[in-house]
């Protein structure tokens, strides 16, 4: 593997990459593969760089999606859900048997999110969201919309459902909760890491993935 403009060997970034792959800290790979943890820490810190850049070109979802919005962050009293205070509020979009995709929302209105939506999803696909009042505008947009009540029932026959999305922010609250607190500033980054973990399935599919786009980009 060859990260550009980085002072580590390629057979350190090599073990350095499977490592992350792998799940260990920063500071443990430093430690397994004898190099200064703060070499190892900006090299993590690069390959999420890599990461959050090379998904960023994601072509459109099209077909069956899934739209959600969620709240990341430590564990406070007082209100939580939509609203909570010191809360991160993430919105995503998932194609039922492909890929999710995530970002960080200033807010979560309609005139935020729609958007989004418009520039990620292909016109005329099929988008289930909740009950929540923001996505009434898909009821005339140009896309086919089903909401799904959770005060009544999280699956409302065989295929309306969000099941997949839900499934996706279990999926990056297990991921990050293994980093002992994350800066605010680089929230971004691990949320896309939790992304590419979720789109590219095994270990070794992951692997090869990030190779491929350490030698795409210079």
């Amino acid at each position: 593997m060859h990260v550009s403009r980085c002072r580590l060997t390629e057979k350190q970034q090599d073990h350095l990459a499977e490592l992350f792959i792998a799940g260990s800290t920063a500071r443990t790979a430093a430690d397994l593969c004898g190099v200064n943890p703060k070499s190892a820490i900006l090299f993590y810190h690069r390959l999420r760089l890599l990461i959050a850049q090379s998904l960023a070109d994601s072509t459109p979802f099209e077909g069956e999606v899934e739209v959600d919005e969620s709240y990341f962050g430590g564990h406070r009293k007082g209100k939580r859900g939509r609203g909570a205070g010191g809360k991160v509020a993430v919105f995503g979009i998932l194609m039922r048997g492909g890929r999710v995709y995530t970002m960080i929302a200033s807010d979560l209105r309609r005139e935020t999110l729609m958007p989004v939506i418009r520039d990620k999803v292909v016109p005329d696909s099929v988008v289930y969201t909740d009950s929540y009042n923001v996505y009434d505008v898909l009821d005339v947009s140009e896309f086919r919309h089903h909401r799904i009540n959770h005060n009544a029932a999280f699956v409302d026959g065989k295929s309306n459902h969000i099941n997949g999305i839900e499934n996706f922010w279990n999926h990056a609250k297990r991921t990050l909760s293994r980093y002992n607190g994350i800066p605010r500033k680089h929230f971004a980054l691990f949320l896309k890491e939790a992304e590419f973990r979720f789109n590219y399935g095994t270990p070794a599919g992951q692997l090869r993935q990030l190779k491929r786009w350490a030698r795409q980009r210079p």
